[in-house]
């Protein structure tokens, strides 16, 4: 019989951890939310456990108990629970936090007591029953040794893979998940106004410019990083690097200081790669630096 476990916050990913962990078979105990409303309806998308805006009524007798509140308020609702003796003396206390370490969890049970953190790295934008999330995904794992064994198992048992990170690593790790996904947005964003100053609808940029993310992804993938660069830095074409700037300067000012920063880092890439000389990669930057307005 698999273990049981607590959810205390039921938001979008502690709701759906407990769906998709009860289907998995792990017995639910309750779910604590700050609104009886919300606890309510968690509980009901779960199908199994308790609704409690006490975490502590809900944790005692679980061997998991997932903290899974905003950043700001981890460690203070487990410290609270704590001083309630709300753990039972061999449970299992994981966060969900990508940016955390587990060393935020500090349980006064002592060594009887395994903390850890289990990130699941993907965006999950709502609560969908009939989805699960987690199937394909990947999570970072840290912390205890018995509470990244068991974490490790979770994410198997939600079809995701799992991978170990030493603790002290994990805000530089969350760092570059942040540039992945969110700063990616913010690029399309950049990219979506640069069409639509070209007087292309912006309802259509993704439909353009989609098969180009696309096809450049599925590069990174087969060939990775350098071999994937393509375009004007890796050809080390100066000129059409200033006339894209001249026009950025001319229609879309703001948008200069985001092209000539990821223009930069690009031609450490290009070098990588080695289709540019070091000739080249300072004509490129004196471009970036005295066309993209360095100093003004």
């Amino acid at each position: 019989m698999k273990p049981s476990f607590a959810i205390v916050g039921g938001g979008r990913v502690g709701t759906a951890l407990g769906v998709n962990l009860a289907r998995a078979g792990y017995p639910c105990i309750g779910v604590a939310c700050t609104t009886p409303e919300s606890a309510q309806k968690a509980a009901a998308l779960i199908g199994k456990g308790v609704a409690s805006v006490v975490p502590w009524e809900i944790t005692p007798t679980a061997h998991i108990v997932f903290i899974t509140t905003p950043d700001s308020t981890i460690a203070h609702v487990c410290e609270q629970i704590d001083a309630r003796k709300g753990f039972a003396p061999e449970a299992i206390v994981l966060h969900c936090s990508g940016a955390l370490p587990s060393t935020i969890l500090k349980i006064a049970a002592g060594d009887r007591t395994a903390t850890g953190s289990l990130h699941p790295l993907q965006s999950i934008a709502g609560n969908d029953p009939g989805r699960n999330p987690f199937a394909g995904i990947v999570m970072a794992v840290e912390g205890a040794p018995r509470a990244i064994e068991v974490a490790t198992a979770i994410g198997a048992d939600l079809g995701a893979t799992c991978f170990t990170i030493h603790t002290e690593a994990k805000m530089l790790y969350h760092a570059g998940a942040v540039v992945a996904s969110n700063y990616l947005v913010t690029l399309c964003d950049v990219a979506f106004a640069l069409l639509e100053a070209a007087g292309i609808n912006r309802d259509h940029a993704f439909d353009i410019l989609g098969p180009l993310l696309s096809g450049t992804l599925e590069n990174i993938k087969t060939v990775g990083i350098p071999q994937a660069l393509t375009g004007p830095v890796a050809r080390g074409d100066a000129p059409i690097i200033k006339a894209h700037i001249q026009e950025i300067k001319t229609r879309k000012p703001d948008l200069l200081p985001v092209y000539r920063v990821m223009g930069l880092h690009t031609i450490n890439v290009a070098m990588a790669k080695g289709t540019i000389t070091e000739a080249q990669a300072k004509t490129l930057r004196n471009v970036f630096d005295k066309e993209g307005g360095a100093g003004e």
